[in-house]
């Protein structure tokens, strides 16, 4: 036996889930994902989204429906006749009549051990929080945000030095391995829904570029976490005085370090920063329109003695 079932996903994050449902024998229905956007090196090319892209290689019908408001769009959904929708970072809400809209309803991958960090930007927010651990969780969804009750859970431990970009990497297979699970107990009628405790609530927000900005006047932890929670995407920055005009610089790694001193200076020649307690090693940075290099890479062009001051 396997599963009828409508996969709605957009960004790469989701792809590993959709091929995992593949391989486990479930019939996929249709692909819901986002409508291709302007991108390309001019942005004027229109691009189809990496889950897009995966469904017309496994041969498998895609939809991007800008919203579900128009009835006819709702009727097609439900015309697929699916047990299930499965959605991993699809992006857009789901009206009632799309989250009832199948036998089972709709279940969700969601990376962040449930009711902390509801929201946009779970994986960043946990880094910059100072989180030691997160996951996936495989939830029912409800017409809430992130409220609905939670089918299984895979834990994740967050390294000292670990950047967004690699915890994205690792709960993005810990994701596919926890739907694909859920779907398998879902099939056999054996898939416990647990409700969400309602303590230790906390939203996500959208990360704003007004916070990308690295104020080095903080904590080191603080700048550190702030570093590496936004690391790669969208990237902390300082600015430098080069030729005689501020440059911006984004900072891309960054590990905990000695030292003390003014908060935005270099204490060493090899990118060691006084915070406003403590210090941080600068250990990748990247200049605009240039490639993210390793620190002892980046001086090789970059004059950046002790003293000099990182605004």
């Amino acid at each position: 036996m396997s599963l009828r079932i409508i996969f709605m996903g957009t960004p790469e994050f989701s792809v590993p889930t959709l091929r995992m449902l593949v391989d486990a024998g479930h019939t996929i229905l249709a692909v819901y994902t986002q409508p291709p956007r302007p991108g390309g090196r001019r942005g004027l090319d229109l691009q189809k989204s990496p889950v897009h892209q995966a469904a017309e290689l496994l041969d498998i019908a895609v939809f991007t429906p800008v919203n579900f408001k128009d009835t006819e769009e709702r009727k097609r959904f439900a015309a697929h006749k699916a047990d299930v929708a499965v959605v991993v970072a699809y992006g857009l809400l789901l009206p009632e009549a799309i989250l009832n809209g199948t036998r089972y309803g709709c279940y969700n991958g969601h990376a962040s051990l449930l009711p902390r960090w509801r929201g946009a930007a779970p994986i960043q927010r946990a880094i910059m929080a100072g989180d030691e651990k997160t996951g996936m969780m495989v939830m029912k969804m409800d017409k809430g945000l992130d409220t609905g009750a939670v089918a299984v859970t895979s834990e994740v431990a967050i390294g000292e030095n670990m950047t967004a970009g690699e915890l994205h990497d690792k709960l993005m297979h810990a994701g596919a391995k926890a739907m694909a699970e859920a779907m398998v107990r879902l099939e056999m009628g054996d898939l416990p829904l647990t409700p969400q405790p309602e303590d230790g609530v906390l939203y996500a927000s959208k990360i704003d570029k007004s916070e990308t900005r690295i104020d080095f006047s903080r904590d080191a932890a603080d700048v550190h976490n702030h570093i590496r929670g936004l690391a790669p995407f969208p990237g902390a920055w300082f600015e430098l005085e080069m030729s005689g005009k501020p440059e911006r610089v984004k900072v891309l790694g960054s590990e905990r370090a000695e030292g003390s001193g003014t908060a935005g200076t270099l204490l060493t020649d090899d990118l060691v920063v006084a915070c406003g307690s403590g210090a941080v090693r600068l250990t990748k940075l990247q200049k605009a329109g240039g490639k993210p290099l390793a620190a002892a890479d980046f001086l090789h062009g970059t004059h950046l003695p002790a003293g000099t001051r990182l605004a």
